[in-house]
């Protein structure tokens, strides 16, 4: 048994590693699931805020990873065809510079969970799992009927962003992106679930009543986290559409939510480095058995059902002490 903190470096100098390896061995595939390991990873993190230290189980935070996902592929498109995109007040250049598509993505899938968050919060327990699955499915119905970017086909970008004069169409140039946001995005989460606004959250996750008897706002407490949750989960939603050039509805499915918390349940609820984890167990798992049979997801339900009967702490809270 070795320390959380041990554990999750060793998870992440291994992602590194591999990619790195992969590259030294010119396996371009393998650089690619170890990126998607990566934005996967990411998103996950992103409801492992809420989810692991808050107890709000949100089944449809693939409303904010497809919204970031349509926010790249929109601007790129539209710099791709030199079209101007029109909006109600004004008009925007569409842009394949990543350091103007992921603020946008950021600021659009936090102001989504904004709006998300303040009705769903007000509902608890089953209510607002299904209240946010609504709304995400709501999302992935609209896109489906957007005929201006693709509908239920997809809007295809053809080439990656523009950042630094980098060329991000060779993998492992791209891989070390999304490793840095994923690496981001896990410190921020320690950060904060180590402030008062962290002790705050997870007093919420306890006692929701205590909290407000105390003077803490606990609906405010828990819309800030929603949102913060819901951008870095946009953010990766942007990096995964740069990653396949090309952002589909499917993005936007209750499949993929399940999917997040799939990871965050083998990986470990709570766990900095839980979704990561679970993300690579997931794709590694899909790759090796889905080869062999269609019906892999039955043996990874068997799986899940051990996990939650008998490794409550996922896998990380299997290995570590602490």
């Amino acid at each position: 048994m070795i320390s959380e903190t041990k554990l999750n470096i060793i998870i992440l100098g291994s992602l590194l590693s591999f990619s790195l390896v992969a590259s030294f061995f010119d396996q371009p595939y393998l650089i690619t699931l170890a990126t998607k390991i990566s934005i996967l990873g990411l998103a996950a993190v992103g409801l492992n805020f809420i989810l692991g230290f808050s107890g709000l189980v949100s089944f449809g935070h693939a409303a904010f990873f497809g919204v970031g996902g349509y926010v790249a592929g929109i601007l790129a498109s539209h710099a791709l065809n030199f079209e101007p995109l029109f909006t109600l007040f004004f008009v925007i250049e569409g842009t394949t510079n990543l350091l103007i598509i992921w603020p946008a993505a950021l600021l659009i899938s936090g102001l989504t969970a904004l709006f998300i968050g303040y009705f769903s919060l007000r509902t608890t327990g089953v209510y607002f799992i299904m209240i946010t699955l609504a709304f995400a499915q709501m999302l992935y119905y609209f896109a489906i009927s957007w005929p201006s970017y693709g509908g239920e086909d997809g809007l295809p970008v053809y080439v990656r962003g523009q950042l630094f004069g980098l060329n991000l169409m060779d993998g492992l140039t791209f891989f070390l992106v999304a490793y840095f946001w994923l690496t981001v995005g896990i410190l921020i989460s320690l950060m904060i679930v180590r402030s008062p606004f962290g002790l705050s959250l997870r007093a919420c996750k306890r006692n929701y009543s205590r909290v407000a008897s105390v003077g803490i706002n606990p609906f405010r407490v828990q819309l800030t986290a929603f949102v913060i949750s819901g951008a870095f989960t946009g953010l990766a939603g942007a990096l995964y559409t740069d990653l396949n050039r090309f952002v589909s509805p499917s993005v936007l499915g209750w499949q993929m939510s399940g999917e997040l918390i799939v990871f965050i349940i083998i990986g470990g609820v709570g766990r900095l480095c839980g979704p990561l984890l679970g993300a690579a167990f997931f794709v590694a798992f899909e790759h090796f058995f889905g080869s062999i049979t269609e019906h892999w997801q039955i043996l990874l339900g068997g799986i899940i059902l051990c996990t939650l009967l008998f490794f409550k702490g996922g896998i990380i809270g299997f290995f570590s002490k602490a």
